[in-house]
């Protein structure tokens, strides 16, 4: 497997990027040598960033932290990572028993079944009125919800607007 580090506001010292490769490197007994792996360390304020991206077989394995520290923002990285391969060889020893690029044999099975099994639990029904995005951020804030589905009033088409994890905003607009 190879590794690319990059760094976003943030000059990549060689201490971080020995850190990085060395604890990829326990992934590459997981994977065909022609994957890449793309890390992007990264420093907004007073967070450290990492980002590493592997694209597998039409899949990708994404995994996103922050922390204080870029070394602990490393380390949870890569654990969430981990989690991610594992559900993903459970996904797929399910439908093709084992013919992708990840070495199954290699990963413990840690997965547990209850999971892999999705279920819905409450379903809401409700009117959606036309608003503009600004509203609806309004509505999102007084309700206290992570998102907000409406009818963009310009358009007449179904939005959604959501709060980001840097305390932002983001809108969804769908298209057919």
């Amino acid at each position: 497997m190879r590794v690319k580090v990059s760094g976003r506001n943030l000059e990549v010292t060689d201490a971080l990027k020995e850190s990085v490769i060395s604890k990829l490197e326990r992934f590459g007994k997981y994977f065909k040598e022609d994957v890449e792996a793309q890390v992007t360390l990264s420093v907004e304020k007073n967070r450290q960033i990492v980002e590493i991206t592997i694209p597998i077989n039409g899949t990708i394995l994404r995994a996103e932290e922050s922390t204080d520290d870029m070394y602990a923002s490393i380390d949870k990285t890569i654990d969430k990572l981990y989690r991610q391969m594992e559900k993903h060889k459970t996904k797929l020893e399910k439908r093709y028993h084992g013919h992708d690029t990840i070495r199954f044999e290699n990963i413990p099975n840690v997965v547990n079944d209850k999971e892999d099994k999705y279920k819905i639990v409450k379903t809401k029904r409700f009117a959606i009125k036309p608003m503009d995005p600004e509203e609806a951020i309004l509505q999102m804030d007084l309700l206290g919800h992570n998102f907000f589905v409406f009818t963009n009033a310009e358009t007449d088409e179904v939005n959604v607007v959501y709060k980001r994890k840097d305390g932002n905003y983001g809108l969804i607009e769908p298209y057919f």
